[in-house]
């Protein structure tokens, strides 16, 4: 059976999902009060600049959070940023106990918020449901530890494995649920990113087409610079930035790409292709803490094997496309031994409707270049 513990910051963690993907710079956090068994007060981080979890849920319980336990996902903040510290906060309205779910790694941060509480008498209990608590803010935790954004390596195929057929043909895949919940990862993600390859073959919009969701920042890896102007991601109305990263100089094409309101991003080359960990490297300083990495098969077999994936969401549709034909999520040199593959942990599977959903965290070997 659940412990009381767990079920506050359950709810928290509850209460902290509606802040994904619209918090950064700053981690997603919930914050439950709660006074002789009831909850009194609620609250979570909206977006960067405003009032923190601990606060709203502070400013709801009023003179009820005197003697009463917080339920927070992450070790509430001791540092003066945009607002001011959550520790002292929570000691200045006199709570009995804090109950967190993860130290914040924040170097910032990083045990001070708690000391600021125990110093102040405050009983203060970490890791309740801290699995659950890191993999809310899996992006935050990876970008403040590394600089580096936090890459999902999103795809869709057949039961065999593919993306599309030989003649290129993807739509669709999925069923519509498969198909709406990507919107929703786009709109949790602070970009997506696809290969000049799938552009010209699918001409995507890119964005996140569903009620209250955040466009991403468009990133296209087109390393010979051959993105139209006349591509609909640059035609729609949105306001989210696209970026194409490539390795050309091609002033004129520079020229047409920026009149059509790209930013063009020159990057190291590595055998006549974008580096990709050095733009992940550029993308982080500019805080993107997450890309929902959506192909192709070229850009993410690189990904692959480079090791610059840090989470699979596999969706796999009831078809088979049959024969030899057709095209693999990953391309590239594949392993010629069993114990020389890729291999992943942390399995997750889930359905929607007909189609399965596997989330998976690499924990092998990357296969050679």
């Amino acid at each position: 059976m659940t412990d009381f513990n767990e079920q506050m910051m359950h709810h928290a963690l509850k209460l902290a999902r509606r802040g994904v993907g619209k918090t950064a710079p700053n981690p997603a956090v919930g914050c439950v009060i709660v006074k002789d068994g009831a909850v009194v007060g609620t609250g979570w981080h909206r977006r960067a600049g405003t009032p923190h979890a601990e606060v709203h849920a502070l400013r709801q319980a009023g003179d009820r959070a005197r003697g009463a336990d917080a339920y927070v996902t992450l070790e509430p903040c001791s540092h003066f940023g945009r607002t001011p510290p959550c520790a002292d906060a929570l000691v200045e309205a006199g709570l009995a106990r804090v109950v967190i779910g993860m130290v914040d790694p924040n170097p910032l941060v990083s045990g001070r918020g708690i000391a600021r509480l125990r110093a102040a008498g405050v009983e203060v209990i970490t890791g309740v449901l801290e699995e659950e608590c890191r993999v809310l803010n899996e992006p935050f935790l990876k970008h403040v530890q590394t600089g580096m954004p936090f890459v999902i390596c999103k795809s869709a195929m057949t039961m065999d494995g593919k993306i599309a057929t030989a003649s290129g043909d993807s739509k669709w895949i999925t069923n519509e649920r498969s198909r709406r919940y990507v919107h929703r990862l786009r709109s949790a993600a602070d970009a997506v990113m696809v290969g000049i390859g799938t552009v010209e073959a699918d001409d995507p919009q890119l964005t996140a087409r569903i009620p209250g969701g955040k466009d991403p920042l468009r990133i296209v890896v087109d390393s010979s610079l051959r993105l139209s102007p006349e591509a609909r991601l640059l035609r729609q109305q949105s306001s989210a930035r696209t970026i194409v990263a490539t390795v050309a100089r091609d002033a004129a094409r520079i020229g047409a790409l920026d009149a059509a309101g790209c930013e063009v991003v020159t990057c190291r080359s590595v055998g006549g292709r974008v580096d990709l960990a050095e733009l992940l490297a550029l993308l982080g300083k500019r805080g993107v803490q997450s890309i929902l990495l959506e192909g192709g098969g070229e850009l993410a077999g690189y990904a692959l094997r480079h090791g610059l994936i840090d989470k699979f969401v596999l969706f796999y549709a009831p078809k088979l496309l049959g024969g030899t034909g057709g095209y693999g999520p990953f391309a590239g040199e594949s392993a010629v031994r069993m114990d020389a593959c890729f291999r992943l942990g942390r399995v997750s599977v889930r359905r929607f409707a007909d189609d399965v959903m596997i989330e998976a965290y690499p924990e092998g070997i990357c296969l050679p270049d």
